[in-house]
């Protein structure tokens, strides 16, 4: 370790547990450098330009009960950026459309017979009151609704809602994940989402800034090659662009499953021994329409049984002011595959081409002419596919003691995979290794 303090930090990968990571160590006078293989920062929260306007690539909202999200947004001065909107949830069953915002809309949900729609309702009612989360993990989700509502209740509703996350995955998804994001949704009285003025493009473009500003060097199109452990106490060696450097410490903020790939197998191999690596991740396919009118008057709209390629619509402009979406409709089509299907690796303008089709057809007085553009964005890497058990695997923060660090999505369970969860994580991974190093966190008046 050189001198007093955490000394040099290296941070792999630049999405927003990288960001925040390196924010947070900066800000309290830690020397950092942030690493991003690629040319771009901040992760699923990357943006496009369109018709001199930026716009969100996958679909992004938050919700009141995102803490971690809200007070950084408030250190950087964003808070009064965020705002409100009261929102709904709708149902495409068999091409017709239902709202599901309520438990009267339950009881008029007649894809179900009335009997299991009162089952439904008190599903709801036990996972918000009266369930105890520890034993759901070790059941899948499936069995858990099935077991509670019925067989009819399951395949019409929550199997869709499972497969519009999850794709053909979710079989295997433990209850405790659906309780927490049953939970999370649930979390106010009313169904209430916010937004940020410029998106999360516009706080990752707040976290770099103030990032460098207290001495970070943020490097893109920068990949790390390998990572080894110094001999005795002596930190970390990265190669870095065919260079070899030293640091104090380390910090992976890259998805778990790329940690193998880049740590050292002589003397890191005995600590990979424990890790979760065979956790599989689901990717996503969202085609973005910019519509000259709205869809429908939902959010949020899974599409069931209604033979079109995508599982689900969301339409973000019932969140996202009309002006700061330059007075287009956002109608984000969106399909959760594996990396490795062939629907992942359809073309672009196949996939536009068949998805915007599948809208129109949905929707018949929905036209061409009120489809003012189209562009399509893939992520690999987005969902961790959960296993029952997998509360007693979750990895630790800190991999080797004072010198290696994990922020990855693989430690976020039974959370849903979202930024204010991965902004969680790497507050918790800065104040560890500020803590270990007794030194004090600085406010950010501090470091303005």
């Amino acid at each position: 370790m050189s001198g007093a303090g955490p000394g040099r930090v290296a941070v792999v990968g630049g999405g927003i547990s990288g960001l925040a990571t390196a924010y947070r160590l900066a800000s309290s006078g830690v020397p950092v450098s942030l690493f991003e293989a690629s040319d771009r920062l901040g992760g699923l929260g990357g943006q496009f330009e369109h018709e001199g306007r930026r716009y969100d690539k996958f679909y992004h909202v938050i919700l009141p009960t995102d803490e971690h999200l809200l007070e950084l947004a408030g250190e950087l001065g964003l808070g009064e950026s965020v705002y409100w909107r009261e929102t709904s949830l709708g149902f495409l069953y068999q091409r017709r459309m239902y709202p599901l915002g309520s438990p009267a809309d339950l009881l008029r949900f007649d894809p179900v017979p009335f009997t299991d729609r009162i089952r439904l309702g008190l599903t709801a009612l036990w996972a918000a009151h009266v369930a105890r989360p520890e034993p759901l993990d070790e059941i899948t989700a499936e069995d858990w609704l099935r077991r509670l509502s019925g067989r009819r209740a399951f395949d019409r509703l929550w199997r869709p809602l499972l497969e519009a996350k999850f794709g053909d995955a979710y079989r295997n998804i433990p209850a405790l994940w659906y309780w927490a994001s049953f939970n999370r949704e649930k979390g106010t009285k009313k169904e209430i989402k916010g937004y940020i003025e410029g998106g999360y493009g516009a706080l990752a473009l707040s976290l770099v800034e103030r990032a460098r500003a207290a001495g970070a060097e943020i490097h893109t199109g920068c990949r790390v090659e390998r990572v080894s452990l110094a001999e005795g106490n002596g930190g970390v060696g990265a190669r870095i662009g065919g260079e070899d450097r030293h640091f104090d410490r380390v910090v992976f903020c890259t998805p778990l499953s790329l940690v193998p790939g880049l740590a050292d197998p002589a003397t890191m191999g005995p600590y990979l021994g424990n890790l979760p690596l065979d956790l599989d991740h689901q990717g996503v396919i969202n085609v973005l329409a910019m519509l000259r009118r709205p869809v429908s008057p939902y959010y949020w709209l899974p599409a069931v049984d209604c033979e079109v390629p995508f599982r689900g619509i969301v339409e973000t402009t019932r969140v996202i002011r009309e002006a700061d979406a330059g007075g287009h409709h956002l109608v984000y089509l969106l399909n959760y595959v594996h990396r490795d299907t062939t629907e992942f690796a359809r073309t672009d303008d196949d996939l536009a081409q068949s998805y915007v089709g599948g809208l129109l057809d949905l929707f018949p007085d929905l036209t061409r002419q009120d489809v003012h553009s189209t562009h399509v964005f893939r992520a690999p890497y987005v969902e961790p596919i959960w296993t029952p058990g997998y509360a007693k695997r979750v990895p630790p923060a800190e991999l080797v003691q004072g010198r290696v660090y994990l922020a990855t999505t693989a430690q976020v369970y039974p959370n849903v995979t979202s930024w204010n969860t991965s902004i969680g994580l790497a507050t918790d991974v800065a104040n560890r290794i500020l803590a270990s190093s007794e030194v004090s966190p600085a406010s950010i008046e501090e470091v303005a």
